[in-house]
């Protein structure tokens, strides 16, 4: 039987939690941070997402409040007793002056599933975010499944990235080609939006071999990365992380 589950966060500038409601296999815990930021880790309580699911995660960071988001582990899409490919939509708003920093674990598509993901985030002017996404295309040794995710962000009501990627068998051809991901298995995205780089802009450039980093038209930067392994994915975008954040302090 397919899961139907949303978790929803709120996040106030005191830093209290006026709403943390976990749902299914999206347990929510509030875990101890270091600095100014309250922390959530969501923490799977069961395997999730297989083939028919559809899971959610709501989170609100009000004005001012100064949110970390991160996860206790990778989440594995498998497949499932249902052909229908499986859905997690994350939908996020942020505040005035609020922050959040979205850094779940990797997301591993399993050789067999079929997921659709979404997330689309609404951000007021003065709002400021990182957010990582990466994807791992299958298990040590196993082809991928099918995995099409879609990052949609709009600022002060304005778009300012609208980005889909496909992999695997359901996606169209050349996915795993040179121009993509040249053999790959591990790719993801850091973006990172302040209103600080709307006076210093980022410079395009490359990060070695692998990793790129882009201005936005608008206060913002995208580091895209391909790597071998979910390890080498993470060093690139640590690493891509540590030289922008200096330049907008989130």
């Amino acid at each position: 039987m397919s899961l139907r589950a949303t978790a929803r966060i709120v996040a106030d500038a005191d830093g209290g939690l006026p709403v943390l409601v976990s749902d299914g296999p999206l347990a929510l815990r509030r875990t101890r941070a270091a600095g100014p930021y309250t922390r959530v880790t969501v923490v799977g309580a069961m395997s999730a997402p297989l083939g028919g699911d559809r899971l959610a995660i709501e989170t609100e960071v009000r004005d001012g409040a100064r949110l970390l988001v991160d996860s206790a582990a990778a989440t594995l899409a498998l497949p499932g007793r249902s052909a229908e490919p499986a859905a997690y939509d994350v939908r996020i708003t942020v505040g005035a002056e609020g922050v959040l920093r979205w850094l779940p674990e990797q997301l591993v598509s399993v050789h067999g599933s079929d997921l659709r993901m979404r997330t689309v985030v609404e951000l007021a002017p003065t709002a400021r975010l990182v957010l990582r996404e990466e994807q791992i295309l299958g298990r040590h040794g196993e082809p991928p499944g099918t995995l099409i995710t879609r990052l949609t962000v709009r600022r002060a009501g304005s778009p300012l990235l609208d980005q889909e990627l496909a992999f695997g068998p359901g996606a169209p051809g050349g996915w795993d080609g040179g121009a993509v991901l040249a053999g790959h298995r591990a790719t993801g995205q850091l973006l990172l939006v302040d209103p600080a780089f709307a006076e210093k802009p980022v410079e395009a450039r490359l990060l070695g071999e692998n990793a790129a980093v882009t201005p936005l038209a608008g206060p913002a930067a995208l580091v895209t990365a391909v790597a071998p392994d979910a390890l080498a994915l993470r060093r690139l975008l640590d690493t891509a992380l540590s030289g922008l954040a200096p330049v907008g302090p989130v």
